[in-house]
């Protein structure tokens, strides 16, 4: 059925994951073209104002007419978290259902997909802004790698699930264990003994890693021509700097060093795309940890065929193409 209402439980949540430039985006938006629906965002970079390029959001002709949520609600030096993440999001995806519309997550951000699926419970009662900046400059001294060791030996688990040069999350989870004195993924395994809201059908995006790899390259090769400089440039004129959280970002963070003169503009594109080649790899490790996907090899089967298929698979939440 195209463009008309759907059948859908209100129930029921579509869910699309994937590494970075595997075509979550294209999809996503052919797919609520045909079923009537939204597009919910989980993608941790995307949330940010004014950074466009860096973080391949669709523009206002890539959406064609379909209702994108959580893209550009906060600015690059806000504070944005999971918790507030999951709030959001659990908030748009019950606007959409109330109009009759089919909700459909979409993003490569794993801890925000994990937050929906699993109803992981981030609180944020804890908030030690004294130890924050403590453990900020013992990184700054001795190295992430000197907390991510630390975290390791409260909590194996959550060591294992953040890389070493996420330091907020490894922030995070040594004030959580600071405070309560158990590890994270103890109070998060707690959460997940609570039901989610809604059922979430998920479907997994995935092709072969050298087509995967040449995807990013050629992808980070547009983002180059479409801008990124002057966009980051732009960023640095409004008062974001390094030190602004969202300016780490992939993308971000290496044209800055090109700005600083700490790498040439060749140097700096080669590391965005080995930095992103990396990225996507960990974000397929994250993925394939996600019980009940149904996966598609996008490298072997045309989008049309791919939405046919995807039609068969969400036959048990009524969804009608």
């Amino acid at each position: 059925m195209v463009g008309g209402a759907s059948s859908i439980s209100m129930e029921n949540v579509i869910v699309i994951i994937g590494p970075t430039a595997s075509g979550k985006t294209g999809l996503s938006i052919e797919l609520a073209k045909r079923i009537n629906g939204e597009i919910v965002s989980a993608d941790s970079m995307q949330v940010y104002k004014f950074m466009d390029i860096g973080t391949a959001k669709p523009d206002a002709e890539e959406m064609d007419g379909i209702p994108h949520h959580l893209i550009s609600v906060v600015y690059p030096d806000e504070e944005f978290s999971v918790a507030r993440y999951k709030e959001l999001a659990l908030n748009s995806i019950e606007q959409i259902l109330k109009k009759g519309k089919v909700p459909i997550v979409v993003g490569g951000t794993g801890l925000y997909i994990n937050s929906l699926i699993y109803n992981i419970n981030f609180s944020e009662t804890i908030s030690d802004w004294e130890l924050r900046e403590r453990l900020k400059r013992e990184a700054e001294e001795k190295g992430n790698a000197y907390l991510h060791d630390r975290l390791r030996r409260v909590d194996r688990e959550a060591a294992d699930r953040i890389h070493v040069n996420d330091l907020k999350r490894i922030i995070r989870a040594l004030e959580v264990f600071e405070y309560t004195k158990k590890p994270m993924s103890s109070h998060q395994e707690a959460s997940r003994l609570i039901p989610p809201k809604y059922g979430f059908k998920i479907i997994g995006l995935t092709m072969e890693r050298s087509l995967l790899y040449d995807r990013i390259n050629k992808r980070v090769d547009r983002m180059m021509e479409k801008g990124l400089l002057e966009e980051v440039k732009n960023l640095k004129r409004m008062g974001y700097h390094k030190s602004t959280v969202a300016m780490q970002g992939l993308g971000y963070k290496e044209i800055l060093y090109y700005l600083k003169g700490i790498a040439t503009m060749d140097e700096a594109v080669f590391l965005i795309k080995r930095d992103t080649r990396h990225y996507a790899k960990r974000q397929l490790t994250w993925f394939k940890r996600i019980e009940n996907v149904t996966w598609f090899n996008v490298g072997e089967i045309a989008q049309e065929e791919i939405l046919k298929k995807i039609k068969y698979n969400i036959a048990s939440v009524g969804i009608i193409l």
